[in-house]
């Protein structure tokens, strides 16, 4: 079995590590859309944080940042 050439290889990773990068800029838009119905359902972001055992600005700051409302 032959290896394909390294630039090849080194292409063939750099599209997926965009691939990657693009998957996880999605996910943290829906993680951020979900903290923020949180925030709606349980009338703070302080409320969210403290469910999830997380600081109330770690998600305040994820709502801010990827939710464009």
């Amino acid at each position: 079995m032959e290896t394909s050439p390294w630039r090849d290889r080194i292409r063939a990773e750099d599209e997926l590590l965009e691939q990657l990068d693009d998957q996880a800029e999605q996910a943290r838009r829906r993680r951020a859309n979900a903290l923020k119905e949180g925030a709606d359902e349980l009338g703070s972001v302080y409320a969210v944080a403290k469910q999830l055992d997380l600081s109330w600005t770690a998600v305040a700051k994820a709502i801010k940042k990827y939710t464009t409302e």
